[in-house]
């Protein structure tokens, strides 16, 4: 029995792996805090492996790469030392294309990525390796980024794996300059971790648009990926985006709009990985509101929040879908720094089952930054409902976009990496009035120096805070910010705005800060398991 036990402890401990994420315990809390008994009666243990996938990041002449890569002090695994490297990824282009990158949103070749299961290519395409098989920003130690940088538009896509005191809460953020051309701009994303599934409400099959989803598969064996675009009536196009194979450490790049004949504006993205696992990112190039990434929302749930929207945006533009059996109905309010108002003209929205809604909500914060919570009208319904919101600032030429997906709380932990000396915005936002949240907020050293900074923030419930992060004293190069919530805290949601204005471009990024997951709940010896499978 005690042999059993401890096999179950192993799997609830690789289950923790093979999610990719990380840490939850306190940067100051150690190993103790991360054995905190949970109330099923298991104990909370650090994980001890993560993944993360950095898709190929441009295929632009005039482009510019930052990876930043770091990992909270104090929540690793007993005292292994850990390890966190980045590899290049493999890629599989069309055949007779000159580009060996895996990035094409800024002019590069049409990429249908289409293939049968089982097969190493996809159809009419072929596998390039990657030409540099260097790590790259390999990760030593805890409590200080490391960054590395590309200005090649063959930049590949990256597949990486932490382990030991470096596993938990380890995080990859790339950040791309693009000087010229369609894609202009500033794109940023937070590295993914490999999953079975994702939505992406807001993606765009548009004559104006450019949108290719990055499909990087981490493992050793092919993945089959399936690929279902969903508008305003339902399912678009026909069976283009089936049984795309996916190669063992190789990413596919594939241009949504080979998947269906009937451009669409607003659509949502839905990938499952029938066979292995990948990671998943939609790269949006818009002819006249530059690009950016759409990160995956998080799981279609009956209320979901989406903070961090500038206080000077332009145009804000909701995407959603109902993906259950039943259609949702929601009240929409945004969440200000004095409270939960309701968006003019705009007090509840319907969403038809397995259909997309969009909806304008042109210039909603006036001023005042906020963060848009959905939830139902009917308190007992229980449809689930994926979101995301394309923000502009700027007018006229000098416009750009953004997204911003409806994401996890903060639980434990959430951390963002590459913050500058200037140009940060933190966003934190408790949405249940009357439930508080009080939040640590702890600047890392610098990547080329500085000493840690650490501040507290109470943000009254139904409000969002919009803040100028802390900063590292003595800050040389970028940092990072970890946002743990206080015991007792109200639920709370995170988000960070990166501004780097290009001439008169409003050029920025936003990404959320879901809890990173870097803990997972196993039994204790002698535990009845009787209470896990409830």
């Amino acid at each position: 029995m005690k042999r059993t036990m401890m096999s179950l402890i192993g799997v609830a401990v690789a289950l923790g792996a093979v999610t990719g994420v990380a840490a939850v315990a306190a940067p100051d809390g150690g190993e103790r805090a991360a054995r905190t008994t949970a109330g099923t009666g298991g104990a909370r243990l650090p994980v001890q492996r993560s993944a993360l996938l950095c898709p190929a990041p441009t295929s632009s002449e005039v482009g510019d790469t930052t990876y930043t890569a770091f990992a909270p002090k104090g929540a690793g695994a007993g005292t292994k030392k850990g390890t966190a490297t980045l590899l290049p990824a493999g890629t599989v282009k069309e055949a007779g294309s000159s580009d060996s990158g895996g990035g094409t949103k800024n002019g590069g070749g049409k990429r249908s990525g289409k293939g049968k299961a089982g097969g190493a290519d996809t159809a009419g395409s072929q596998t390039v390796p990657p030409r540099d098989t260097k790590p790259v920003a390999p990760l030593r130690q805890a409590g200080t980024p490391v960054t590395a940088t590309t200005d090649s538009p063959d930049a590949p896509a990256l597949v990486g794996a932490a382990d030991g005191t470096l596993a938990p809460g380890w995080t990859v953020q790339q950040t791309t300059t693009i000087a010229a051309g369609s894609g202009r701009g500033l794109l940023g994303l937070s590295c993914t971790a490999p999953d079975t599934t994702f939505w992406f409400p807001g993606v765009s099959t548009d004559t104006d648009r450019q949108d290719y989803v990055h499909l990087t598969n981490p493992d050793s064996t092919p993945a089959v990926v399936d690929l279902e675009l969903r508008g305003k009536d339902g399912t678009l196009g026909g069976s283009a985006g089936e049984d795309i194979s996916v190669p063992a450490h190789t990413t596919v790049p594939v241009l949504l709009s080979t998947l269906t004949t009937s451009p669409t504006t607003n659509a949502t993205l839905h990938v499952v990985a029938r066979e292995g696992r990948v990671g998943a990112a939609v790269q949006a190039s818009d002819s006249k509101l530059g690009s950016d990434w759409l990160p995956a929302a998080a799981d279609p749930a009956p209320s979901v929040v989406l903070p961090g929207i500038p206080k000077d945006a332009t145009s804000v533009r909701l995407v959603a879908i109902a993906p259950g059996d039943s259609d949702a109905d929601l009240k929409v309010q945004l969440a200000t720094p004095t409270g939960l108002i309701t968006p003019a003209g705009l007090e509840t929205l319907h969403v038809k089952s397995g259909m997309t809604t969009a909806v304008d909500l042109k210039d909603v914060t006036k001023g005042e930054a906020g963060s848009l919570v959905l939830t139902p009208t009917d308190s007992t319904s229980k449809a689930p409902v994926a979101a995301a919101l394309r923000v502009i600032r700027g007018k006229g030429g000098n416009q750009e976009m953004a997204f911003i997906p409806a994401t996890r709380p903060v639980e434990k932990r959430a951390t963002v990496a590459d913050n500058r000396d200037k140009g940060s915005t933190l966003s934190l936002v408790a949405p249940e009035k009357g439930k508080d949240a009080q939040v640590k907020v702890t600047a890392s050293a610098g990547s080329g120096g500085g000493t840690p900074t650490t501040k507290t923030y109470t943000v009254k419930g139904g409000t969002t805070l919009d803040i100028a992060p802390p900063r590292p004293q003595g800050l040389k190069g970028g940092y990072a910010l970890t946002v743990e919530p206080e015991p007792g805290s109200g639920p709370v949601y995170a988000a960070r705005m990166l501004a780097l204005p290009q001439g008169g471009v409003p050029a920025f990024t936003v990404q959320p800060l879901p809890d990173d997951r870097g803990s997972v709940v196993v039994p204790t010896a002698g535990q009845d398991l009787s209470v896990l499978t409830d």
